[in-house]
Formats: C-alpha cells, structure tokens, sequence
C-alpha cells in the first residue's frame, strides 16, 4: 500500500511510522520536517506546512494513495482542508480524534465506540467532536472513505503519564518524588485509567490501514489493562526506585485554582478523573489477534530509563513546583480553621 501520515513524528505516530517502514508498504510523510533525524531513510518525506493547500497540491501532483492518516488535526476548518486536498485521491483517510470526546460522566463506566459523545469540560475534546461529525457528514452525503480512530493515554519512552503536571510534561513531578516530595493526586487515586504504549497502538492501527470493514466506523485502541491512579504514581515511583507520597486533591479544586495554561477543567473533569475501562471488541473483531502486551509497570520503567539518560527532556518547572507547594500548604491550613 502506499500510505500518507500527515504528521508522522509524534507520540502515537513515531511508533507506527517505525514499525510502517519494517514491512513493503510505502510510507509518505507530510509535515515541517523538523525531526528528519528520527525518521526511517526508507520512509519518504514531503516537506511541506499542510495548511499551505498550493505548495502541498504542488508536491503530491497527480498521486493517489490507498491511505490518508491525518493525526494533527484539531479543528474542523483542517479537516475540511484535508477534505479539499485528498477527496478523489485516496481509498481511506483515517483521522485521529480522541476517547476524551466521550461523555464525560458516561452513565456506564464501560466505554464503547457507541458512548455518547459529549464533553462540556474541554474545548479540545469538542472540537474533535466537531471533526468527527464533519467527516461522517462527507462520508455519508459525498462517499468520503473515512475511519475515526479514538485513542485514549497513549505513551512513549519520551514522557512518563502522570494527570496532573505543569505545560512542559511530568519531569517536574518525578523530580519532587526523587526529592522526596508529596505529589499531587486528583481525587483518592481510586479511580481507573487506562495507559497504551504507542508500540501496541500502532499494532492495531496498521490493522486497520486498508481495511474495507474500517471505512466508515470509528475504533478505540487501548490496552486491556485497569490501572488505578495510586497504582499509576506508584509504579511511577517505583521505577525511580523511591517512596510514593500522594497528597490528595479533588479534581474541582484543582481545576478552580491552577493557571489557566495547566487546562485542569479539561486534563482531569474533562477526562482523567472519571473512571473508565474501554471495550476493545470491536477493534478486535476488525483487527483479528490485536492485543496489548506491554504492561504499565514494564511501559513506565522504559520511560524512566529512557528520561534520566537524556537531559534535554528534564525540562524543570519551578512555577509548577512552587505551586503544588502552595496547594498542599493552603490545604493544610484549611484543616486547622476548622
């Protein structure tokens, strides 16, 4: 097949561009080019900004593709753009969205592709929405090959998952841990979270790349496994090799008093802090023999590893990091005014 990624460098898309280019398929790559270095000198690469249409119609001339994967678009002039460019030039465009688009409390903790969508806490999270509805709209009235992919929290080697951090990732909250430190938890850290390593995403995403029984549907790509927030930070910390010191916080609390550029509202009322467990069968039936196998416990101790050899991801954030400090001691002085 010959595959176009629109993006093709990211969390999710780096693990399937590499896993894309150990097979005979041939894979395009269209964006900026910043991260030539990281891509595979088989893969090949149009350099180009997709929201200049002229200068990619330039590049693409008269190709057609049997697949177009677009996981860089958040809001539905892009994927209209997408629309203009590769309607007539592709046999599937796949788009990304997200499982945060869900109901947000669904009225059953099981999510499936069948949840309502609907998010009244997160603009991100309605904008996909809004997407999505835009691209069944084309499917349905102009025959547009489209397939919604809905990934949840997925992970690379690059950024360890915590829920609450500052702009710049978690490194912040693996230095307070490795300092001894309480970190902030939403909640009680009871609720249940799912984690998927962009390796086993990728391994259901490729099943659906030129799949007839795709076109048309939407699928979510996760792992099986449950994890709760207590057991997340705690592997967290174990992978570091140092005790776990949650302090524990509501979400809405949280989301009232942080920055505004820590999107709270949005990272936790918005998704992390409700409990979820998704119902891959669909994708399964699909994808025959997709399954998930890199436990988090396994997934977070390759990230750890990965971080502390590399000093350019230890971005610190004394801003977060005096702020955290500033909740748990307001916190503390609220329990002696009682």
């Amino acid at each position: 097949m010959r595959i176009l990624f629109i993006g093709g460098t990211g969390t999710i898309s780096s693990a399937i561009t590499q896993q894309l280019a150990a097979t005979e398929h041939e894979l395009w790559l269209l964006n900026r080019g910043n991260r030539k270095a990281e891509v595979p000198a088989n893969v090949k690469q149009i350099v180009a900004d997709i929201n200049d249409e002229e200068a990619v119609l330039k590049q693409i001339g008269n190709m057609q593709f049997d697949s177009v994967c677009d996981f860089i678009g958040f809001a539905p002039a892009q994927v209209e753009r997408d629309y203009r460019l590769f309607a007539g030039r592709t046999r599937q465009y796949i788009y990304i969205s997200s499982a945060s688009a869900y109901n947000k409390p669904a009225r059953n903790y099981i999510i499936n592709e069948g949840t309502t969508l609907a998010n009244p806490h997160w603009q991100y999270s309605r904008d996909k929405i809004a997407c999505e509805e835009l691209l069944m709209k084309h499917y349905r009235e102009d025959g547009f090959p489209v397939t919604i992919v809905r990934p949840s929290h997925t992970y690379c080697e690059r950024g360890v998952p915590t829920s609450v951090h500052g702009p710049k990732g978690s490194w912040q909250v693996l230095k307070r841990m490795m300092e001894g430190k309480q970190v902030i938890v939403h909640g009680d850290g009871s609720s249940l979270w799912t984690m998927t390593w962009n390796g086993d995403f990728a391994k259901g995403f490729i099943g659906l790349l030129g799949n007839p029984h795709a076109i048309g549907e939407a699928f979510q790509i996760m792992s099986d496994e449950s994890l709760t927030w207590n057991q997340i930070y705690q592997a967290v910390a174990d992978a570091l090799g140092v005790e776990f010191k949650p302090y524990y916080v509501s979400s809405e609390y949280l989301a009232a008093v942080s920055p505004k550029e820590y999107d709270l509202e949005g990272n936790l009322t918005g998704d992390k802090a409700v409990t979820v467990v998704f119902d891959c069968s669909k994708l399964k039936r699909v994808v025959p023999g997709f399954q998930a196998t890199v436990r988090f416990e396994e997934g977070v101790r390759r990230c750890v590893k990965y971080i502390l050899a590399h000093p350019e991801l230890q971005q610190e954030e004394p801003e977060f990091d005096a702020w955290c400090d500033r909740v748990i001691q307001a916190l503390e002085e609220a329990k002696t005014k009682i």
